[in-house]
């Protein structure tokens, strides 16, 4: 069975090459049904890679005695810590060139283990790459490069407790290893959960969360990691950073900003003060369908500025609704749910209806409150949302190019955005590719001035080329997104993949701060090379 990059006391065997569990991956012939779809795929799928297979060669360095015990050399552990979850990794590992195999793999137990794997690794020059889980679809947990003489993946999934509850302030102390549902199981007998659900949730530890500002559940209010933050610990080269617990403070730069979405570049994060919430007890969802797309971009600009603050607030374009079996008829299809631990939601969910059907929304039979089913469409889009990277490994099997990039804009530039991204991305992916492409889009969070559209770009490729018809998609995505003001990424993080978009981002007065606390905090240049900064 190929190994688990999750650590210890995981059951299931994880994918070293693919998204999730082995598994759940799609049968041969269930690869060769979504094939059928996108005329110019293989009439076969790739066969499912082997780590046997891969010209894995021996260590380039020795840890000392005192550090043996944390580390392993292992074929298996070494391939499931290469790469991420992009489809240009996934594509890699299917044509058998996965990129550096990192020399040796670490799992410390304690902060005292993390900083002496950097004192290590910082004398003998070995590039330190923080894994997290290992979902990073931008390239953010493999090396690139050959400055080091040897890479170190940095696995902190044994370090994975709950190790203090303040009941009173109602937040919890948190090692950083923990993986999603690892950490809710921890807080459920204390009513209590961070209810941060991104769709790696199974997959993601809440450093990794943390490391990259990832968006999770809530499609309006608390919709980023960033909003649970109480305070954070961070093991650096230069020594450990810990921020007090407050609620709020004006006292200068914040601190734990400076480490929040720095993927690992700056310090790696151990531990973490988060907010949590009681458990809901009271859920109402719908789904609404509407005729035109414009019309429903209006309605959810409306629910955005009302103050009914709908936990699930998706809008799916008829590409998108119909991929997820929402709809078959053309329609755009809106999925709305409200939550709550302290009292009933229909009330909220009956205006929030009556406020998209005077927007031309159609539809919308309501559930009841507490632990009714959800209607056709809202089960049939949860379902595909949970199933889709899957999916889209069953096509890179085919010999597909599936790319998924998301982006945030204010309103005033969200139509004409999307409609540039239809059409140009469209036709850079048909132009590399020789095939027709398929381009959908998706709302995923909303807020008063802004939304964030999330698309999908499918198209046959030719055998051996995708990477680079991969390329040429997220090239020309990250000029549209460039030209419109859009920013490269709303949640998946800048990696490698988008350090171009990011590199034009930003402030050059940023770029030069952060290059200053790189040197400080990091002297050796040891940690994630390449990640936000050369």
């Amino acid at each position: 069975m190929p190994a688990s990059p999750s650590g210890p006391g995981t059951s299931r065997a994880r994918s070293w090459w693919g998204w999730g569990y082995a598994d759940a991956h799609p049968e041969d012939a269930d690869c060769a049904a979504l094939g059928a779809l996108l005329p110019g795929t293989a009439a076969r799928p790739l066969p499912i890679p082997r780590v046997a297979d891969l010209a894995i060669a021996r260590p380039g360095v020795t840890p000392p005695p005192p550090l043996e015990h944390l580390v392993t050399a292992d074929p298996e552990v070494r391939a499931a810590h290469a790469m991420g979850k992009a489809y240009r990794d996934i594509i890699r590992a299917l044509r058998g060139r996965p990129g550096r195999i990192p020399d040796l793999v670490a799992r410390p137990t304690d902060d005292r283990e993390v900083t002496d794997l950097l004192d290590w690794a910082g004398e003998r020059g070995v590039a330190v790459i923080p894994f997290g889980g290992g979902s990073s679809v931008v390239g953010g947990v493999e090396y690139r490069g050959d400055t080091h003489r040897a890479v170190l993946s940095l696995d902190l999934t044994s370090m994975d407790r709950v190790l203090d509850i303040d009941t009173v302030s109602r937040s919890a102390r948190i090692q950083a290893g923990a993986l999603g549902p690892v950490l809710e199981e921890q807080l459920r007998p204390h009513g209590l959960t961070l209810r941060h659900f991104p769709q790696s949730f199974e997959f993601s530890t809440l450093g990794g969360w943390l490391a990259t500002r990832a968006g999770g559940h809530y499609a309006t209010g608390r919709t980023h990691i960033d909003d649970f933050v109480q305070s954070l610990r961070v093991i650096t080269p230069a020594g450990p950073s810990t921020s007090w617990r407050l609620p709020a403070s004006g006292a200068g730069p914040s601190p734990d900003r400076l480490f929040l979405g720095s993927e690992g570049a700056l310090g790696v994060i151990t531990e973490a003060w988060m907010r949590l919430q009681e458990r809901p007890r009271y859920k109402a969802s719908a789904s609404v369908a509407f005729a035109g797309f414009q019309q429903a971009l209006e309605a959810v600009r409306a629910i955005a500025r009302s103050d009914l603050s709908p936990a699930n607030c998706r809008l799916l374009d008829p590409g998108e609704a119909l991929l997820s079996s929402a709809s078959h008829d053309g329609s755009s299809v809106l999925v709305l749910g409200f939550e709550s631990a302290t009292g009933p939601v229909d009330d909220r969910l009956t205006s929030a209806l009556d406020l998209v059907r005077a927007h031309g929304g159609r539809g919308g039979a309501r559930t009841a409150d507490r632990d009714a089913p959800a209607d056709a469409a809202v089960t049939a889009w949860r379902s595909a949302f949970l199933r889709m990277p899957y999916l889209r490994d069953g096509l890179a099997r085919m010999g597909a190019v599936v790319e998924t990039f998301e982006t945030a804009a204010t309103w005033d530039r969200i139509p004409a955005l999307i409609d540039a991204v239809r059409t140009e991305v469209g036709a850079a992916a048909s132009k590399a590719a020789g095939y027709p492409a398929h381009v959908n889009c998706r709302l995923t969070h909303v807020y008063p001035d802004g939304a964030a559209p999330y698309f999908t770009v499918a198209v046959a490729g030719r055998p051996g080329e995708e990477a680079d018809i991969w390329d040429d998609i997220k090239a020309a995505a990250s000029e549209v997104l460039h030209r419109y003001r859009a920013t490269i990424t709303h949640h998946h993080a800048v990696g490698r993949d988008h350090r171009p978009g990011y590199d034009l981002q930003r402030p050059e007065p940023f770029a030069l701060a952060l290059r200053a606390a790189k040197d400080v905090l990091d002297p050796h240049r040891i940690l994630n090379p390449g990640v936000l900064i050369d």
